[in-house]
């Protein structure tokens, strides 16, 4: 088969819409009018801004830049919608002002070309700011006809794959996007304020540590080397710590081999911050403070409405032992329940299936909390003081007999949205710690978190009170957004492959 013959049968082959544009790039290429060929555009103003500053751009001279989202007119004179990354800006154009030549090629425009416009800010008869179409240049061809703005574009899964066709025609989703990067910088902004160093961590591991999470595993070639993608970088950032830093952060990437779902993406963003001399009671006013700047600049209030339900993220935040949740929310007091026997047959009695003869106590009250309480924790609700056998990187909170430690985890609509500990800093502990989760995994929790010697090295050489935090960035967006699933707050969330 010739070339010419493949070209012809893949035209063929193609919507009838996208041949009918093929052919007007074609026809202007034969004209030596390219427009992939250009390279840049002088571009003066966007179009919010033309918007914004009308009465000092009444008639100035500006040039803009972007896609043709509707046209209107096929006379002598006619509209068209230009976007940009901060909104719409009409284009006046008519006849007598751009010519014979340059206005029909102007009407043969479609909608989703993109184009470069030089002309005259003024506002219409019926009140409209635009721009008066002085020249104007093609510097794109979109072949493919854009989604139709109010039916062709509501397919979630369609929307996720083709983000950018998502972001075209929905404005609400840009939105969402914008109000993210805010979040981000917000955030970044107050750590900074208080003196934390941003840092960034291998995310490439020989252990994968720092979590209870299955990992990614993947092998480098010169090393011959397996590694894991981390699932926390929390123990390269207490590190830091030892190392004298006091105060760190890092906004990055977490990638854990587990399901999925509404709350849950194999990749996804995370802030871990870490401060020197102080405990997670210094972590829940950091979290108080962080989540109220961001609501009040997102939101405009403290009160908000997710899927529905009234929230108030005014500080201070509900403080509840696990212990005091569970006995609230079931009726079983574990401050009563002494032994993992007693835990774990109280529990039957209460109808959770879940128990096995192996479970300790700390391992029943966290099943029971997360079986009957977690969902019903609405309002920002501070969990507290959770048992060891959850938290292997956590201090023991004294007087609890070494069954509890000073862990917190913040629940707002009943999911949880952050993490927080007094920081370990014992190393026998911390072996011994390790060792546990040793036995867990060669019981078939793949899960719990393997042996990291040389950590264990850094905290013996000394590593000062330190509390630590964990916030899911994409979580905390979907709160301030009110988007019910994940996806609509990451461009690219995790798809599987569509067949053929």
């Amino acid at each position: 088969m010739n070339k010419d013959r493949e070209t012809s049968e893949h035209r063929d082959s193609l919507p009838e819409q996208t041949r009918h544009r093929l052919d007007k790039l074609n026809k202007l290429r034969s004209e030596g009018k390219d427009p992939y060929r250009l390279t840049r555009c002088e571009v003066t103003h966007q179009a919010s801004g033309v918007v914004a500053d009308f009465e000092q751009l009444e008639g100035e001279t500006v040039s803009v830049a972007g896609r043709i989202m509707a046209r209107r007119g096929m006379g002598k004179v006619s509209f068209a919608d230009l976007l940009d990354r901060t909104g719409t800006i009409q284009v006046f154009s008519r006849l007598d002002q751009l010519g014979q030549d340059s206005y029909e090629a102007w009407q043969e425009l479609d909608l989703g070309d993109l184009v470069a416009v030089t002309g005259q800010v003024f506002r219409t008869r019926t009140g409209e700011i635009s721009v008066r179409n002085f020249s104007w240049t093609l510097l794109a061809k979109s072949l493919r006809p854009l989604p139709e703005k109010f039916h062709g574009l509501r397919d979630t899964d369609l929307r996720y794959r083709k983000r950018y066709l998502d972001l075209m025609v929905n404005p609400e989703v840009r939105d969402t996007f914008e109000k993210r990067g805010r979040i981000i910088r917000l955030i970044r902004g107050e750590l900074d304020r208080r003196g934390y160093l941003e840092v960034e961590t291998p995310l490439l591991n020989t252990i994968a540590g720092g979590a209870a999470a299955r990992p990614f595993t993947t092998h480098h070639n010169a090393l011959d080397l397996d590694l894991f993608l981390r699932v926390s970088p929390e123990l390269y950032l207490k590190r830091l710590i030892v190392g004298g830093l006091e105060r760190v952060y890092e906004i990055g990437r977490n990638f854990r081999n587990e399901g999925m779902s509404t709350r849950h993406n194999p990749e996804f963003t995370m802030l871990e911050l870490y401060q020197a001399y102080g405990d997670y009671h210094t972590m829940m006013d950091i979290t108080e403070a962080l989540f109220s700047i961001c609501c009040l600049d997102i939101c405009g209030s403290h009160d908000i409405d997710y899927q529905g339900m009234a929230i108030s993220m005014e500080p201070p935040f509900c403080r509840m032992s696990m212990i005091e949740a569970v006995r609230l929310h079931t009726g079983l007091d574990f401050d009563v329940l002494k032994t993992d026997e007693e835990a774990r047959e109280a529990a039957k009695a209460c109808g959770l299936e879940q128990v096995t003869v192996n479970m300790t106590w700390g391992e029943v009250l966290n099943t029971c909390f997360e079986t009957y309480v977690e969902e019903k924790l609405i309002q920002p609700t501070y969990l507290i003081d959770y048992p060891i056998e959850v938290s292997p990187l956590t201090k023991i909170k004294a007087g609890t007999g070494g069954r509890l430690t000073e862990r917190f985890e913040i629940f707002v609509v009943g999911r949880e949205h952050g993490n927080a500990y007094s920081e370990l800093n014992d190393p026998f502990d911390q072996r011994d710690r390790f060792a546990d989760q040793q036995r867990r995994r060669d019981a078939g929790d793949d899960e719990a978190q393997l042996p990291d010697e040389d950590f264990v090295e850094a905290l013996e050489y000394g590593m000062p009170p330190t509390g630590g935090l964990g916030i899911g960035i994409d979580r905390l967006v979907m709160l301030l957004t009110n988007q019910p699933s994940i996806r609509d707050v990451l461009f690219f969330p995790t798809m599987k492959p569509q067949d053929g």
